[in-house]
């Protein structure tokens, strides 16, 4: 796909409007239907379409391998962490309300660290499992 200019100039006017999408979904979770899971997947088929136009090998400079490797674990962590904070300070896991001294506020605030971390987990899952299926058959 070298030489499809007409691909390659709209996939480049096209991603930046997905990742915006994606992180209006994710902000939008506290509000109605939507979340990290929903942009995890968004973002990944951001980075999907750049690596199926420009090539495995521009995808992987712009979104490194071993970068992808350490998200996965950090999205779980994040999730975890977020649990885990409420059974340190005596409360049930998950329990938002160690997070701050106003309720909704804080428990506004769980729901984001919750779903920030789901969106890393996915999204760099699912760019995991793309890369290791292009690289399957060199």
């Amino acid at each position: 796909m070298k030489f499809d200019l007409i691909l390659r100039v709209g996939v480049k006017l096209m991603i930046p409007f997905m990742l915006l999408f994606a992180l209006y979904v994710q902000l939008h979770a506290d509000y109605g239907p939507g979340g990290g899971f929903q942009a995890g997947v968004i973002t990944a088929g951001a980075v999907i379409v750049y690596a199926l136009i420009f090539g495995i090998e521009e995808a992987q400079r712009v979104v490194p391998k071993r970068l992808v490797e350490l998200l996965v674990p950090l999205g779980v962590l994040i999730y975890a962490g977020t649990g885990l904070l409420g059974i340190l300070f005596g409360k049930n896991f998950l329990d938002y309300s160690v997070l701050g001294a106003n309720p909704p506020l804080a428990r506004e605030r769980g729901i984001l660290f919750v779903e920030i971390g789901v969106l890393l987990t996915v999204s760099s899952t699912m760019v995991a499992l793309f890369y290791a299926f292009s690289e399957r058959g060199r």
